[in-house]
């Protein structure tokens, strides 16, 4: 508290900086609700207060906190110049990460998870979908992130770069959504998506774990190569031999992390069949402390 009070003694224009910051992070999470609104085509007063659709709620809960996440990857505390290209900076970045969040959604929705209609399951007040879209938001948002404090500058070739690590991104959690949904099939009978259907809630925890801390692993690709737009290629293929280095570590690290936590429990039979929540949880955070636990190794 002392250093922030002295820095900002010391540079009264860093005051400037920072409330340009928080202004443009607060309109863009005010608008979050009425882009739904909008995009989806329904009152979302109606639905968050008249229908109490809780899924919808838990879907823009979602929205709104990727775009919290994806926003602090450019608020760095850094002083821009000047506050005029500070705030183009911010907007720019904003509208980046509104897009890109949007734009991953799509892609869920139709490649992860394209036996269903998403709207009109939220609609019906579907919880475990509600709940997926959420998840889809918040690891596209991780990812977003990391790219954003990743390039440098702001040009067409920044927003290039930012565009291809986000493809990056998408391909590896239709990846991990296609190796999620084989297993289930396998031991069930069913499609991972017809569970998801049925408002199997246990079964969208867990699959929420997963995507997270694979966007978490992806993002930890960062912290091994130095951005050049020279050689974004070169890079953006590290990027992916990394990404998938560590995605199967994850999942040998949190394989052994779920027996430790439940030794004597069958995962597959309390969430699986016998759709415990609080197993399915208990699976979601361990997930996601192995992959934090990741980053701030290699960080």
């Amino acid at each position: 508290m002392n250093e922030l009070i002295t820095t900002l003694e010391n540079n009264s224009s860093l005051i400037g900086y920072l409330a340009i910051d928080m202004a443009v992070a607060m309109l863009f999470l005010g608008c979050i609700r009425y882009m739904m609104g909008l995009f989806n085509k329904l009152d979302t007063t109606d639905e968050l207060a008249t229908k109490d659709n809780f899924a919808f709620g838990i879907s823009m809960a979602g929205g709104v906190a990727a775009m919290g996440i994806a926003l602090s990857g450019a608020i760095t505390g850094e002083v821009a110049g000047s506050y005029k290209i500070e705030l183009i900076g911010m907007l720019s970045y904003g509208i980046a990460a509104l897009i890109l969040i949007k734009a991953g959604r799509y892609i869920h929705d139709k490649f992860a998870l394209p036996s269903f209609n998403k709207q009109d399951l939220i609609g019906n007040r579907n919880i475990a979908v509600g709940l997926v879209d959420a998840a889809s938001a918040i690891a596209t948002a991780i990812v977003v992130r990391a790219a954003i404090i990743w390039v440098e500058g702001i040009s067409v070739d920044t927003f290039i770069a930012l565009t291809c690590v986000w493809i990056v991104s998408q391909v590896m959690l239709v990846i991990i959504t296609r190796i999620f949904e084989w297993k289930y099939s396998k031991n069930n009978g069913i499609t991972f998506q017809t569970a998801l259907v049925n408002e199997h809630l246990a079964l969208s925890i867990r699959y929420s774990g997963y995507l997270i801390s694979t966007a978490m692993s992806v993002t930890a690709a960062s912290y091994f190569i130095e951005f050049n737009i020279d050689e974004l290629w070169l890079g953006l293929a590290q990027w992916v031999v990394i990404s998938v280095v560590l995605m199967v570590l994850l999942t040998l690290l949190t394989t052994v992390a779920k027996l430790l936590v439940l030794w004597g429990i069958d995962r597959r039979q309390e969430v699986e069949d016998q759709q415990n929540i609080g197993v399915a949880t208990i699976e979601l955070t361990t997930s996601f402390s192995i992959a934090l636990l990741l980053m701030a190794l290699m960080s």
